[in-house]
């Protein structure tokens, strides 16, 4: 491959994994800007992500959103040295959009191209946040979203990354928008139940009882953190199907049913069983260093929860600022900048969005 034209390569990020359009910009470890376009807002009437509203808002949202980030960067395309896009995993449809959009520019300019991870990226983006210097290793990353679930132990986040933990159902993030609706709180449903945990959402202002609802801890009983293969792993079901009993009894019975206690309680029995098993990891790999990343790090229970038990198990805890924890281009850049910054060479243009990319699969 080419050498980058400045001191520092400049690489620009695709990210379309779901229902937001990122695109970041980074020159070497500096990151320029981190545009997003979210169709958040076109989800709310369904109570989820549709894949195909989010394809086709990524597609409107695309050209714009490149051109913003230029505008926003103070740089031409032509000034570019590489482009790094989303691969995998994530909705197909909506991937493939970003993937098609990188194709066309890396063509056009004659740049190479960087199908990267998602999920490395989320990781991967501590190289450029200005509120740190550099990313640390080795690290275990909890990686929670509306797609995602994931325990991961980061040796290298190019060359070594193992997939210790996920969720054999839903993802933490979709567990919260499902009960949501249960609960008649609108999408997303994380947000909204944070909200009506702290009684927020029912004009008391009067915080949810945390143990008024029995929920239960899935795959965390004795015997699951025993079994290798469910240590780590987690399973939201039925805690989806507690709250549905809560809500079905109290209509039933003509019970009033306070909508704080059952928030908060499903609240705290996700960030338990998040933290316990993300403290597991970390104990049982000898790393004492953890970092968090997606969409529900915005969750301040998780984060109030996990930073005490850390700090009482001697662990660090990393929390990147919020805008580089949901899905975002600057992470895909970063990635991609350290892809060329290590003389690795790029992808073949004929590479395919994978949905369900493995996470060891850093480069396409």
């Amino acid at each position: 491959m080419s050498e980058p034209r400045g001191s520092e390569p400049l690489v620009l990020g695709i990210e379309s994994s779901c229902d937001e359009t990122g695109v970041g910009i980074v020159r070497g470890r500096a990151l320029l800007t981190n545009t997003v376009s979210s169709s958040m807002d076109e989800h709310v009437r369904f109570g989820g992500v549709v894949p195909e509203v989010a394809s086709r808002a990524h597609v409107q949202a695309i050209g714009p959103a490149i051109a913003s980030a230029c505008e926003e960067a103070g740089v031409a395309l032509t000034d570019l040295d590489a482009i790094a896009v989303t691969a995998g995993p994530g909705l197909s449809g909506a991937l493939m959009v970003g993937v098609g959009a990188a194709k066309g520019l890396a063509a056009a300019l004659d740049l190479p191209l960087y199908g990267v991870n998602h999920l490395a990226a989320h990781v991967a983006v501590d190289l450029v946040a200005e509120d740190i210097d550099g990313l640390t290793t080795p690290t275990i990353a909890l990686l929670v979203s509306g797609g995602h679930t994931e325990i991961l132990r980061i040796g290298d986040v190019v060359t070594d990354i193992e997939l210790l933990g996920a969720t054999i159902d839903d993802a933490a993030g979709e567990a919260f928008d499902k009960t949501a609706r249960l609960l008649g709180l609108n999408y997303p449903g994380g947000p909204n139940i944070s909200k009506a945990a702290l009684g927020l959402l029912d004009g008391t202002g009067t915080p949810g009882d945390r143990t008024a609802v029995k929920f239960p801890r899935g795959l965390a009983k004795k015997q699951d953190l025993r079994d290798p293969e469910r240590r780590y792993n987690f399973s939201f079901s039925g805690l989806k199907t507690a709250a549905l009993r809560e809500v079905t009894k109290a209509e039933t019975l003509g019970a009033d049913l306070r909508v704080a206690d059952v928030a908060a309680g499903f609240e705290d029995a996700v960030v338990d069983v998040l933290v316990t098993k993300t403290l597991l990891a970390a104990a049982d790999t000898g790393i004492n260093h953890v970092v968090l990343g997606g969409g529900v790090a915005a969750n301040s229970h998780l984060r109030e929860v996990l930073g005490a038990r850390c700090a009482e198990a001697g662990v660090t805890l990393r929390v990147p600022p919020l805008k580089l924890c949901t899905d975002n281009g600057a992470m895909v850049a970063a990635l991609g900048t350290e892809l060329v910054r290590r003389g690795i060479g790029p992808s073949d243009l004929s590479f395919a969005a994978v949905s369900s990319l493995d996470v060891d699969h850093v480069l396409v």
